[in-house]
């Protein structure tokens, strides 16, 4: 008796036929209507920051376009997906697999660029003048949303161009006696009102759009004048801009180059200037000649747009609107620095220098999040953390390495204070957390629906610490969220997961 090979069933194999050539059919439309709607956003000779409102104009016309585009490509994706993933035919089931993640990508690029098209026009001052604060944070004094505000300016959008006025130090801004914002009781009770009193204490969390807010009001309160949102971005992301625009001389013949301006402004400004007065006038002079410089250069669109969203995704430029239906677009992408509220998976180390120096220069990272299997509506789950003094062994200026949480009393030079906060899934039950393997009791909190753990560490220099937690978080099956807070150098992350994925379900009471 001879046996036959397993013959596909033909009904599968022709839907998913006609589902790929159905979705082709549809891209190569879609993809001719954008082609068409994108001619006049790519010019010849690049684009420079004078032309920003030609651009703008362009972006306004191509906004309905995109918009279609990405909900057509969304129907035939999901209609894609809704054919047999097994055919019997490995060719096609390959095929269909492979096309699901094209369209994927393609829906993610249309959806990015419907909302910058939505977006931008309004709020670079195509509709009329904007005004924004701009702040140039110091990753070498870790904050929630970076670093320390070292220095601001005001950026001024209008059909005229872009321009920045008024960059000014950080204690230009002086520090109010009530709180110019109010951001609930939950953040008073973990921040303090001072958060929103002084700028150099705004951005202690790590959710954008409070400090935003904070600043505009500060600025506002100062001042009498009413911002239209908020910008931030680093020294890091300067070297990203530089990496588009090449380098720049100072007035002084000195070049600022991608590979040196990090370096210049988060550890030898601080080598080389005893007077911290000097020191900031130098940081405001790089700061404003590379702003200056990108609005003379003529960048290649697409490299401009790849730049872009580097910075995006590494958090190196958040922005904040005060206009809520912006506000809405920007929370809903990386670019607004929100911390969510969504269930789910999440793991968020962040580090506040408690310590008044500036050695989070030094500062190493790691994070290894490990998911257990999902068990009755719940599961185990461990987050362990590694921070790492790295502080050279040479002697380093006194403003860098000074103690001003306790001035009055005697420091190894180069040890530093740390407030590190480790921020839990929404739902979230601590069974234990443990300090260089020393069972210890963190502060407990709740920052937007996330439980938060918290603990003061000294670190003595070279030291490394380790904290771990171990937590029962509620199941999902949703991928797991682990933010990087931008600082200096990078943070290694690791994420480990129970083989046999997990089942959401309603946990226990």
């Amino acid at each position: 008796m001879c046996s036959t090979p397993h013959a596909p069933f033909l009904g599968d194999g022709a839907t998913t036929v006609r589902g790929l050539a159905g979705t082709a059919a549809e891209l190569t439309d879609v993809l001719a209507a954008v082609h068409q709607a994108g001619e006049g956003l790519v010019r010849p000779g690049g684009f420079s920051m004078r032309t920003v409102p030609r651009l703008l104009g362009d972006l306004t016309v191509a906004a309905p376009t995109l918009e279609s585009a990405a909900a057509r490509i969304d129907r035939a994706r999901r209609l894609l997906a809704a054919t047999p993933a097994v055919t019997g035919l490995a060719e096609l089931d390959t095929a269909r697999a492979s096309a699901l993640r094209e369209t994927d990508r393609l829906l993610g690029y249309l959806r990015a660029g419907a909302g910058a098209a939505a977006l931008l026009p309004p709020m670079l001052g195509h509709d009329g003048p904007r005004h924004y604060f701009l702040a140039f944070q110091t990753n070498a004094e870790a904050r929630g949303t970076g670093g320390l505000v070292g220095a601001f300016g005001i950026l001024d959008a209008g059909r005229d161009g872009l321009g920045i006025t008024r960059l000014s130090v950080n204690n230009a801004l002086p520090r109010t006696s009530t709180p110019v914002v109010d951001h609930g009781p939950a953040y008073r009770a973990r921040y303090g009102p001072g958060a929103a009193e002084l700028l150099s204490v705004s951005n202690l969390s790590p959710h954008f759009p409070y400090a935003a807010a904070t600043w505009a009001g500060l600025w506002q309160r100062h001042t009498g004048r009413r911002l239209d949102g908020a910008i931030a971005t680093d020294p890091v992301g300067l070297s990203h801009m530089l990496e588009l625009i090449g380098p720049v001389r100072l007035p002084s013949g000195e070049m600022v180059t991608a590979r040196n301006v990090v370096d210049l402004t988060e550890r030898e400004a601080y080598a080389r200037f005893d007077d911290p007065r000097r020191r900031k006038r130098y940081l405001i002079k790089v700061a404003g000649a590379v702003v200056e410089a990108m609005f003379q250069a003529r960048p290649d669109p697409l490299k401009a747009v790849s730049t872009f969203s580097r910075m995006v995704e590494e958090r190196r430029i958040q922005v904040w609107s005060r206009h809520r239906a912006e506000e809405r677009r920007l929370a809903a992408t990386p670019l607004g620095g929100v911390l969510p509220t969504a269930p789910g998976p999440f793991a968020g180390l962040v580090v506040n220098n408690s310590a008044g120096n500036k050695l989070d220069y030094y500062l190493g990272r790691s994070l290894e999040y490990r998911l257990g299997r999902c068990n009755g509506g719940w599961r185990a789950s461990r987050v362990r953390v590694r921070l790492d003094n790295d502080v050279p062994r040479r002697s380093l200026p006194a403003y860098v390495t000074t103690r001003l949480d306790s001035p009055e009393r005697r420091h190894a030079e180069g040890s530093t204070l740390l407030w590190v906060s480790m921020y839990a899934s929404v739902g979230a039950r601590l069974a234990e957390a443990r300090v260089d393997g020393t069972r210890i009791e963190p502060v407990r909190e709740v920052e937007r629906s996330h439980p938060v753990y918290s603990t003061v560490l000294e670190f003595a220099p070279g030291q490394a610490r380790t904290l771990d937690f171990t937590l029962l978080e509620p199941a999902s099956a949703a991928a797991p969220a682990v933010p990087v807070q931008p600082l200096v150098r990078p943070q290694t992350t690791k994420i480990l997961q129970a083989p046999g994925g997990c089942v959401a379900a309603s946990p226990e009471s």
